[in-house]
């Protein structure tokens, strides 16, 4: 699982968000029942204003093929995580259904996923993606395939300086109140005691809203 993060900077504070990437580190082998619905957009992508706090990022990362959820959305930690959706009609649904990211918190009709329009008209067979819509909410199965999101703590250090703690203030977003100048370096701890470190400085220029590679893979 490859991260990288987002910087932004507004009113003397420094929020950092995480965004992890696909690798093979997690799967669930059995699928779960529930249901499924969609929210609409202008463009049938995913929304800048979701509750993990991508922003424009979450409108179009994995195609635009995301999804609210809501217990699985767990205060924020379900931010980022994948999962196979499939319909269950064979009339007009299709076998491998569609592979979605968490970006945003959702509560439906006794549903687990809100998927974007994009990722729901994903779930049809050819050329009944209008019908499953007229449904408006489709029984469903869904099972985690790889993407994560394990970080609990998250901390950064000035150059020379000690590390300070950052707080979670909601979803995927973390910050820390009067943002320090230059270089910045960040860790953050997976389980227990191991923290893991970047490897490579953010360089002193950084720019609020620019995402920078951290080279950080996680297995």
């Amino acid at each position: 699982m490859g991260l990288c993060l987002t910087l932004c900077h507004a009113s003397l504070l420094l929020c950092v968000i995480l965004i992890l990437l696909p690798s093979p580190c997690f799967t669930q082998d059995s699928y779960i029942s529930s249901r499924a619905t969609f929210y609409g957009s202008p463009d049938c992508l995913g929304t800048p204003t979701g509750a993990c706090g991508y922003k424009a990022y979450g409108s179009t990362i994995n195609g635009g093929e995301v999804s609210g959820v809501s217990r699985l959305f767990r205060n924020g930690t379900g931010c980022g995580a994948c999962y196979q959706v499939r319909c269950k009609s064979p009339k007009c649904c299709s076998e491998d259904g569609v592979k979605v990211v968490v970006t945003d918190h959702g509560e439906g009709d006794n549903t687990d996923f809100i998927l974007s329009v994009r990722a729901y008209a994903k779930l049809a067979l050819p050329g009944l993606a209008a019908e499953l819509i007229s449904y408006g909410v489709v029984d469903v199965e869904y099972k985690r395939i790889p993407c994560q999101y394990p970080g609990y703590n998250l901390m950064f250090k000035e150059e020379w300086q000690e590390w300070r703690c950052m707080r979670r203030a909601y979803g995927a977003v973390w910050d820390i109140p009067n943002p320090p100048e230059g270089a910045l370096n960040l860790r953050f701890q997976v389980s227990g005691s191991k923290w893991v470190q970047l490897k490579s400085l953010i360089p002193s220029d950084w720019k609020a809203g620019a995402t920078y590679d951290t080279a950080v893979q996680l297995d």
